[in-house]
């Protein structure tokens, strides 16, 4: 490889990882004005079954937390798994928060409870998770397999629990997001290259 390859990589991957700190700073500004405006920017979350509940809740769930202490639980996991997922570059990890962030939206309207308003970065969270664990198992790479085994050692528990049912959790965003990790893992395997047309039949 190249010296102007290797430039050209490494400034892909800070540009990756500037964008997944980008994105935790726009969670902790939002957090700062909804506590100063009396928290009304939380309701712009996902509102299952409602016919205006999908949007602009699609777009502005994960950046909406209930509190100080809900954003400090979601931040340091979504940094870590966020910044491993952007190593791989900035169109890695855009298009892997993208899928993450429909399927997993999508989910939760489909499928949680009317009368709820789901918030937060925890889907996003459990989506990088479920991209980073699935990864190996589509590319082959025991570099991937190793990123997934140490992802499950160090949040195993805390995933499993997160999936559990209870009030005034959104189970179903982590449940969906994880989800949605493992279709972003699948649709960006870079070894799912078009597959080549086979000969052709001469027919006379």
């Amino acid at each position: 490889m190249s010296t102007t390859e290797v430039t050209s990589r490494n400034d892909d991957r800070r540009q990756a990882l500037l964008v997944v700190g980008a994105m935790a700073a726009v969670m902790w500004v939002l957090e700062i004005v909804d506590q100063v405006s009396g928290g009304n920017i939380d309701q712009y979350g996902i509102k299952p079954h409602e016919a205006d509940g999908l949007f602009p809740g699609l777009v502005s769930a994960p950046f909406l937390h209930a509190g100080f202490g809900h954003l400090e639980g979601n931040t340091v996991p979504f940094l870590l798994l966020g910044g491993a997922i952007a190593l791989s570059g900035l169109r890695r990890v855009v298009l892997a928060t993208l899928i993450i962030a429909l399927v997993g939206g999508l989910g939760v309207w489909l499928f949680a409870s009317s009368g709820t308003d789901h918030i937060g970065a925890s889907g996003l969270v459990f989506g990088y998770a479920g991209y980073l664990i699935a990864r190996g198992f589509f590319s082959r790479s025991l570099l991937h397999f190793g990123v997934g085994i140490a992802v499950i050692g160090v949040y195993g528990t805390t995933l499993l629990f997160g999936l559990a049912p209870r009030d005034g959790i959104s189970w179903q965003g982590h449940l969906f997001g994880a989800v949605g990790g493992v279709v972003a893992a699948w649709l960006l395997d870079a070894r799912r290259a078009p597959r080549e047309a086979g000969p052709v039949a001469n027919v006379r």
